[in-house]
């Protein structure tokens, strides 16, 4: 069919060529073409660039409304549509075809679909972008955070930021759309945000002592933290929310239990230590001295005697831990 046309269009050519045409005719035949061919390409290249530079473009599908929305307030508003979603002819003639024929009331649920690979991502957020247009935007390479999910699991960007529409900063708890069963305990915790605890300060990603502290210790510990930039701004716990937590502790460089706070504490599983992990390092310590008496004869438990992130028993507090089950008797009495 193309053919059959430039045989047509030649055999039209030639006989103009023919024909004993005025210069004045020429000319207005040559005007005429320029005119047509001008006028023809930038009406082309308009289009062209509506559809594919325009974001506007994307609404002439009422199924994106929502999400031209969202897209306008935010942080990639001023980010071309086609910058990030590159679709190929045949990718967008089934988009077509789908709006003309199939007429969808919905867009499809997007989490774990790839809808931008991570390639056209990195081409902002990572150190080595030459794109000074984009040079404030965040960067990935150093982020233990994107190093696990990232580079070692490999998970595309969108599974995480985008899972919805233009939601680019992931919600509070989305964490456990993969992670089903690492709910937090109710007891104060339920609603904080994953990346309240969980952020880029240890490499696998588990909350440090400091991170713990920053909401469980005074205000003094919480503000050498700011200090040192430790805490994580996006996600950090609301004044509010550190202010209110019921549990203080009073842990010092001098206390004698100095390790991570989660060797005891398992948030995911239970809301507080049943003292019986205190045998996962103390393996033997319960047939050791006083000990026994009291552990296997009469069933104490660690803390007992033991106050938590206090735990030594010291001359200063043995009368009041003793005196909870004995009649307290002053060792002074004993001693000759």
């Amino acid at each position: 069919m193309l053919d059959d046309l430039i045989k047509k269009i030649k055999e039209l050519i030639a006989k103009v060529r023919q024909e004993k045409l005025s210069l004045k005719a020429k000319i207005i035949i040559a005007v005429l073409a320029i005119v047509c061919l001008v006028g023809g390409g930038t009406t082309a290249y308009l289009v062209f660039d509506y559809t594919q530079n325009n974001p506007k473009f994307c609404v002439s599908c009422h199924l994106m409304n929502d999400a031209y929305a969202k897209w306008e307030n935010s942080v990639h508003k001023n980010i071309n549509c086609h910058e990030c979603h590159h679709l190929s002819i045949e990718e967008m003639n089934g988009l077509m075809y789908s709006f003309i024929v199939h007429r969808p009331t919905e867009l499809p649920d997007r989490h774990g679909k790839v809808i931008v690979p991570w390639k056209y991502c990195v081409q902002c957020h990572w150190e080595e972008s030459e794109d000074d247009e984009y040079k404030d935007a965040p960067k990935i390479n150093g982020s233990k955070i994107h190093a696990n999910h990232y580079f070692t699991q490999q998970i595309q960007c969108t599974k995480c930021h985008g899972y919805k529409a233009h939601l680019f900063k992931p919600e509070p708890r989305f964490c456990v759309m993969c992670h089903e069963d690492k709910e937090v305990h109710s007891e104060g915790m339920g609603g904080l945000n994953c990346l309240n605890c969980h952020t880029d300060t240890e490499d696998n990603l588990l909350p440090d002592r400091d991170k713990c502290l920053f909401c469980h210790g005074n205000e003094k510990q919480r503000q050498a933290l700011l200090d040192e930039e430790r805490a994580e701004v996006e996600f950090c716990a609301t004044p509010e929310g550190y202010g209110n937590s019921k549990i203080k502790i009073k842990i010092t460089e001098k206390s004698p239990m100095q390790f991570m706070c989660y060797q005891c504490h398992h948030p995911h599983d239970q809301g507080r230590p049943d003292w019986k992990n205190c045998t996962d390092c103390h393996a033997r310590e319960s047939d050791i001295g006083m000990h026994h008496g009291h552990i296997k004869d009469y069933g104490a438990t660690c803390s007992d005697c033991h106050k938590p992130h206090e735990w030594s028993v010291t001359k200063n507090n043995q009368k009041v831990i003793c005196s909870q089950c004995h009649e307290y008797r002053s060792p002074a009495n004993f001693l000759k």
